[in-house]
């Protein structure tokens, strides 16, 4: 029997033009227009749909978004704005997501807000989706971007539950399914959930990676060059470090550590992505040489996972991980607690007090930022080398922007890595 019932509502570098933004850079180089339109729409009384979980749960609701199949793995995200920077932000590839804000949908969908080309979500669960789009700046619905994408949704279903669900039992597989998939028997249902993929040793890299390398001009004065390894990176990612005096030369996950140091980049920037760092061991190897090479280097989220592991840490799965734009955060280095987004699944382990010597070559490591509501590891900070990582999204283009100085911290890293280059030839 169902846990609750529906109810009645329901690669050589090109050059991007200097006077194109990051936001048009991606979509340019993914051969995306940056403009498109859509008429409203609202549908009323969607037909069933039936969101199952691997250890038997079933939920029963409404039809969101496309119609169909679609399996993953069940995570939540806790805030209550930016539902379309969570949609389109790739690290969430492979894994169907819940909102726990129970209405999701009011301010619409447009170009300007897309974190990347598309909205890369296998999944999409929402308490009450808005009957209409109530906002100056929308140009289409969120159903309507659903459907375009393909994304398979349920709405009108107990998401506190299921929270509550997935916090006491763990992150899950899970499926949903709706059209003629809804009348499958509960069996079948479950057996095609436990047949999809697990998250645990899945790279996801590739699926989400650009495939062919491009470049943002820096704006203002210009201080150097920063790879960026897309590992699933965001507009807004790029949009920062341009502003910084950088210019960003994006490239795709299957660079070779040649191949980068050709480049002779001012610095390296690992950026956030989806999947199990334990199953990304070439993007390991290619850090620890550039690394050996002196080149500052700057991650975030599936970045701090990677530099763990090329220190020599190893890393492991949460049980239901760490997603929204409200996580408290402690940083060490100054004291203080920022508020921050996250979306990541895995962590590092390392001790968070102490100095600790990489078991890899790179000297004294240290936990620099940690979590406040669970202690997991939130920042690395390696003395004796020009790196530092961070565990969540100081980019944040929905909120909050406590951490947004990090990238000003990755700017005088790497000048002053500069007057000491400068000094040493001298």
């Amino acid at each position: 029997m169902p846990d609750s019932t529906a109810p009645d509502q329901a690669e050589a570098i090109q050059a991007v033009p200097t006077d194109a933004s990051p936001t048009d850079a991606v979509a340019s180089a993914a051969g995306v227009s940056p403009k498109r339109s859509s008429t409203f729409s609202v549908t009323d009384r969607p037909g069933p749909a039936v969101l199952v979980l691997e250890d038997g749960r079933r939920f029963v609701g409404r039809r969101y978004g496309s119609e169909g199949q679609t399996l993953g793995e069940i995570v939540f995200a806790t805030g209550m704005t930016g539902y379309q920077e969570t949609l389109s932000d790739p690290s969430y590839a492979g894994q169907i997501v819940l909102m726990t804000a129970p209405h999701i949908g009011n301010t619409g969908m447009n170009d300007e807000d897309m974190e990347s080309r598309q909205i890369w979500v296998a999944g999409f669960i929402v308490r009450e989706p808005a009957r209409i789009a109530s906002n100056h700046r929308a140009t289409r619905t969120l159903d309507d971007d659903l459907e375009a994408n393909g994304v398979v949704g349920i709405s009108g279903i107990d998401t506190r539950a299921i929270t509550r669900h997935i916090r006491s039992k763990g992150a899950m597989k899970s499926g949903i399914f709706s059209g003629d998939l809804f009348g499958l028997s509960d069996s079948e249902q479950l057996e095609r959930v436990l047949s999809g993929a697990a998250m645990r040793g899945r790279n996801l890299s590739f699926e989400v990676s650009t495939v062919e390398p491009f470049s943002i001009p820096a704006q203002g004065e210009r201080i150097g060059s920063v790879a960026v390894l897309d590992l699933g990176v965001k507009t807004s990612t790029l949009t920062y470090l341009a502003e910084r005096g950088f210019e960003v030369l994006v490239l795709p996950q299957s660079v070779t550590a040649e191949h980068v140091l050709s480049l002779k980049p001012s610095a390296l920037f690992f950026s956030n992505g989806p999947g199990d760092p334990a199953a990304s061991d070439a993007h390991v190897t290619l850090l620890q040489e550039v690394l050996r090479a002196g080149i500052p280097y700057f991650g975030i989220c599936f970045g701090n996972q990677l530099l763990g592991r090329a220190l020599g840490f190893r890393t492991y799965k949460l049980p239901f991980g760490h997603r929204g734009i409200n996580q408290p955060v402690l940083d060490k280095t100054t004291g203080r607690v920022e508020i921050t987004s996250q979306n990541h699944g895995f962590a590092v382990d390392m001790p968070i007090e102490g100095v600790h010597d990489s078991r890899a070559g790179f000297g004294r490591v240290e936990v620099s930022h940690y979590s406040l509501n669970d202690q997991v590891v939130e920042g690395i900070r390696c003395l004796d080398i020009n790196a530092f990582s961070v565990q969540y999204h100081p980019e944040a283009a929905s909120g909050p922007h406590d951490a947004n100085h990090l990238f000003d911290r990755f700017r005088d890293v790497v000048l002053a890595s500069q007057r000491g280059t400068a000094g040493e030839t001298k």
